[in-house]
């Protein structure tokens, strides 16, 4: 029982403090309750008073935008009445200078009337004055065409005729004014390249003779190379195709022969015997098949170093053969394979000043002469040889064409053509470079005339082409056209007969008929 009071007394006192407890929490509540009434009350008046101050702002500014707004309109205002004043004033301005205008094109209106009346009276009168003038025309060309015998259409078509022939009469001056100063302004430009070219161009003199000796010991070597009953000296002109021409020369024999490869073959077996010692058929025909290989060897290198030494390419094998047996070839003592080199480079040089193709020029001059090779095999000009060679082994077109043409044979139609022909002209003609002197070279000219002239019907002949070719003018009363083939074919026997020259010459017929009579 007393457990239980105590249980008892002690929750009494927990509910009361916690009643305190409750009271207290309710007073302080209440005091903030209070607080923030207050507070509310006081943001709602200051709310309440910024509000009317804004309120009272707007006002003003409206007041404020309102005074504004009037001001910018009566300031509108004024300047739109100042720019209608001057509108109205432009526009006074402009009516009375269109009223001016309108005043001044009456009267101008009124001056075309009386122009007009006055045009037309004019024209009036200038009808009737063409009418009598076309009438009179009509009378003075009747009787000019009673008088001259021509009608108008005529005397026109005269008077056109004489305009056109004084026209071409002034183009023909012209033409023949300007085709001389190109021709003056070429020639010196002409002059320029070839003199650089020659300039450039160091070459040889001729040195090489014409006549091939072989050197001997002794002159009891003559009797070893004759042989018995002649044998070895047959064996050796058999085999190789020369001539031995054995005379007094002391200590010398003479190889002679048209082709100058089968005399350098010789040449060469000759020395090789004498040697060696030892001369019999046997041995020289070992020796001679010996000599062969040497010189085509030989032949071959001289090929490759020509093309090796102007910087040209591609050229066929058997090209730069026929190339190396024109070191063997010469003409007029100037050697053919030199003389071709030569060329090549000056055609080079003329073409790097022309603006042509200088390594197509350089092919074309270095092959120009490369039918001389063949010459002693084939018949024919060496210029179209050497075209049917070079055409045969796929060259250019142009270089065969160039080659064709460097001696006249045919026209020369392409620059590189000119050039070759130039370049050889040049080469040929330099000082030094061929033997045969003027005296001779004139004699053999005049030679052909003679012999030319001296045929039946032959009015007159010229040698040209430097003695290639006989051009022949003979008398169409005398001779027909059958008896000029019978001339053309005696003058070439003739000169076959009884001259000496190099390569062949070209005899050209030629009959012309003339008619005239005079006007009196």
């Amino acid at each position: 029982m007393g457990e239980f009071s105590g249980y008892l007394i002690g929750g009494g006192a927990v509910a009361l403090i916690a009643i305190i407890i409750f009271i207290i929490c309710r007073i302080v509540n209440s005091k903030k309750i209070a607080a923030a009434k207050q507070k509310i009350s006081m943001a709602e008046s200051e709310a309440k008073k910024i509000v009317d101050d804004a309120i009272k702002t707007a006002e003003t500014k409206k007041k404020e935008a309102l005074l504004e707004a009037k001001e910018e309109i009566v300031r509108s205002n004024k300047e739109f009445e100042k720019e209608v004043r001057d509108r109205r004033a432009e526009l006074t301005k402009m009516e009375r200078r269109y009223v001016s205008k309108e005043e001044m094109l009456d009267k101008k209106s009124d001056n075309l009337d009386r122009k007009e009346e006055m045009l037309d009276r004019k024209i009036k009168e200038n009808t009737e004055l063409t009418a009598k003038i076309e009438e009179i025309k009509a009378e003075q060309l009747a009787k000019l065409e009673a008088i001259s015998g021509l009608t108008v259409e005529q005397a026109k078509a005269e008077i056109v005729k004489q305009i056109e022939d004084e026209a071409r009469y002034e183009s023909a001056m012209k033409l023949a004014e300007i085709e001389a100063q190109l021709k003056e302004d070429a020639d010196e430009k002409a002059r320029d390249i070839i003199s650089q070219s020659i300039s450039r161009l160091a070459s040889d003199f001729v040195s090489e003779a014409s006549v091939t000796s072989v050197a001997l010991p002794n002159d009891e070597m003559k009797g070893r190379i004759i042989g018995r009953e002649g044998r070895n000296i047959r064996a050796v002109e058999a085999l190789t195709g020369v001539d031995l021409i054995i005379d007094d020369t002391p200590e010398a024999i003479t190889v002679s022969c048209f082709d100058p490869v089968r005399r350098e073959v010789a040449r060469l077996a000759l020395e090789k015997l004498v040697a060696d010692g030892r001369i019999h058929p046997t041995r020289i025909e070992e020796t001679v098949e010996k000599a062969k290989k040497e010189v085509e060897a030989s032949i071959k290198q001289a090929g490759e170093h020509a093309t090796f030494e102007t910087g040209i390419h591609g050229i066929h094998p058997d090209l730069v053969k026929l190339l190396g047996r024109l070191r063997y070839r010469t003409s007029y003592g100037q050697n053919v394979l030199n003389h071709s080199i030569e060329v090549a480079f000056l055609s080079g040089m003329i073409a790097d000043e022309m603006g042509v193709n200088s390594e197509l020029a350089k092919r074309a001059g270095l092959l120009h002469d490369i039918g001389k090779a063949v010459t002693h095999e084939v018949e024919g000009s060496h210029a179209v040889i050497g075209a049917d060679i070079a055409r045969k082994y796929k060259e250019n077109k142009e270089i065969v064409h160039a080659i064709e043409a460097h001696h006249g044979d045919v026209e020369p139609k392409t620059a590189i053509a000119f050039i070759v022909q130039a370049a050889d002209a040049i080469s040929a003609a330099r000082p030094g470079a061929r033997r045969e002197n003027l005296e001779n070279y004139i004699k053999r000219l005049q030679k052909l005339e003679e012999i030319a002239n001296a045929h039946a019907g032959v009015e007159k002949s010229f040698a040209i082409q430097a003695g290639r070719e006989v051009r022949i003018m003979v008398k169409p009363d005398e001779v027909n056209d059958q008896q000029m083939v019978l001339i053309a074919h005696d003058v070439a026997k003739q000169i076959e007969t009884e001259l000496k020259y190099p390569g062949q010459i070209k005899i050209t017929v030629v009959r012309e008929s003339r008619a005239s009579d005079i006007a009196k």
